[in-house]
C-alpha cells in the first residue's frame, strides 16, 4: 500500500492519512485482522514525520477502525460484512468518552458583546416572527458548521430549530408516526423514554454492550425507529465504534425504518477530530440528527436543532409546517453570530484542548 499527502490540500497531513487508511479499511482493501504498516514505515512512505503518522493512527483507534497492540503494532478491527463490533482484546478497553455532567462555561464577556451587537445591528428585525423551521441565518450557520466539523452535507431547508432536545423528540414522534415501535438504548437518558411515553409510543429497551447496542438484541427487535446516542450514551458512557454505527445503518435500511441520532456532548470529544456521525455515514436517507447548544454554550440556552433527510424535510413541510418556531428570534441571531464569527468553535477547541490535556496526564 502506498499513502501520500498533498501539501496544497487544506486538510492537515495526518487527516489526509487518516482518510486514506479509513477508506481502505471500509472498502475491504485492508481486511479485518490485517496488520497495518508501522508508524515509521507509514511516515517514510508518506514523507511525513512519525508524529504525523501517530496522530493518524490515534484517530483511527479512537473511532474503532484500528486497534493498537502492545509490541505488535496496529491491526484493523472494523468489520462491515457481518456488522459485528469488535469486543476488544483481553485486558484492553476502548478510550471512554469524556464525562460531561457539569456545564461548560462559555465566556460571558463574549456572549454579552455578541448580544449587544445583535441589538444594535439587527434592530427591529428581532421583533419579527420566526419562520417555522427557524430563522434562515441560524440554519445557514448550522449547515456550514456541520459541514466543517462533521463532514455533514445538509441544506438549511433540512434543519429545524426548536426549544431543546425534548421538544424535538416530540416533534419527531409526530413526523415518524406514533404507530411505529421505537427502540432505545438500555440504560439511556430517562427523558427520552418519558417523552415517548407521553406521546403514546410503544418502545423497546435494547441492552448496551461495550461498543453499542447488543447485536443479538438489535436483530431480534421489532422496532423500526432506533434512538441512539452513539458518541456518549448516558449514563453508561458507552461510545459506539465504527462497526456498530454501520450495523445501525443496516438495521434501518433493512426494515425501511429510521435512526434518531442524538449527538449531544459530541463536540467535546478528546479525539483530534469529531467522531463520524451516523448521519454523515448514511447513504439511504434514513438518519435524523439531533443536537443542542445547551451543553456547548449554556444550560439556559434552550435551543436545539434536528437535521432531516430530504424526503422527511418535505414531509415536515406538508404535515407539520404549521407549527411556530419555539425559539425567540433574538437568541437565534445571537447563536448565528457566535457560529459565523468563530467564537463558538474557538470555545469548543479551547475546552477540547483542556480535556485532552487532563486525559493524557
Amino acid at each position: 500500500m502506498r499513502y501520500k499527502t498533498d501539501e496544497n490540500s487544506n486538510k492537515p497531513a495526518y487527516m489526509q492519512l487518516y482518510a486514506q487508511i479509513r477508506d481502505d479499511i471500509t472498502t475491504g482493501t485492508i481486511k479485518y485482522g490485517d496488520r497495518l504498516p508501522s508508524k515509521r514505515t507509514l511516515a517514510a512512505e508518506a514523507g511525513v514525520s512519525v508524529i504525523t503518522a501517530e496522530h493518524a493512527y490515534g484517530i483511527l483507534c479512537d473511532e474503532g477502525y484500528v486497534e493498537s497492540r502492545q509490541r505488535s503494532g496496529y491491526y484493523a478491527v472494523y468489520r462491515d460484512a457481518d456488522f459485528i463490533s469488535n469486543p476488544g482484546s483481553p485486558g484492553q478497553t476502548r478510550r471512554a468518552a469524556p464525562s460531561h455532567s457539569g456545564a461548560v462555561t462559555f465566556p460571558f464577556s463574549v456572549m454579552a458583546k455578541t448580544m449587544r451587537r445583535v441589538l444594535s445591528e439587527y434592530g427591529d428585525a428581532i421583533l419579527y416572527k420566526s419562520p417555522s423551521k427557524g430563522v434562515l441565518r441560524l440554519r445557514e450557520a448550522i449547515s456550514s458548521y456541520l459541514s466543517r466539523s462533521n463532514g455533514m452535507k445538509a441544506d438549511p431547508s433540512q434543519i429545524i430549530v426548536g426549544a431543546g432536545a425534548e421538544y424535538l423528540y416530540g416533534l419527531l414522534t409526530q413526523l415518524l408516526g406514533t404507530g411505529r415501535i421505537y427502540a432505545t438504548e438500555d440504560p439511556c437518558y430517562d427523558k427520552i423514554r418519558r417523552v415517548y411515553k407521553a406521546h403514546g409510543v410503544v418502545y423497546e429497551k435494547l441492552p448496551l454492550g461495550p461498543n453499542g447496542i447488543d447485536s443479538a438484541a438489535l436483530a431480534a427487535s421489532s422496532a423500526t425507529v432506533l434512538h441512539i446516542t452513539p458518541f456518549h450514551s448516558y449514563p453508561s458512557g458507552v461510545t459506539a465504534d465504527a462497526s456498530k454505527r454501520r450495523e445501525y445503518l443496516n438495521f434501518a435500511a433493512s426494515r425501511g425504518g429510521y435512526i434518531i441520532e442524538d449527538n449531544y456532548d459530541s463536540e467535546f470529544t478528546v479525539s483530534r477530530k469529531n467522531e463520524d456521525t451516523v448521519f454523515s455515514l448514511s447513504e439511504c436517507g434514513r438518519v435524523v440528527y439531533v443536537n443542542t447548544f445547551s451543553m456547548t454554550v449554556a444550560p439556559s440556552i434552550r435551543v436545539g436543532y434536528t437535521v432531516l433527510p430530504p424526503a422527511l424535510s418535505e414531509e415536515f413541510d406538508r404535515r407539520l409546517g404549521f407549527y411556530s418556531c419555539t425559539v425567540p428570534v433574538f437568541e437565534q441571531y445571537v447563536l448565528a453570530e457566535l457560529i459565523d464569527n468563530g467564537d463558538f468553535e474557538r470555545h469548543i477547541n479551547r475546552v477540547r484542548r483542556k480535556k485532552r490535556t487532563q486525559t493524557e496526564k
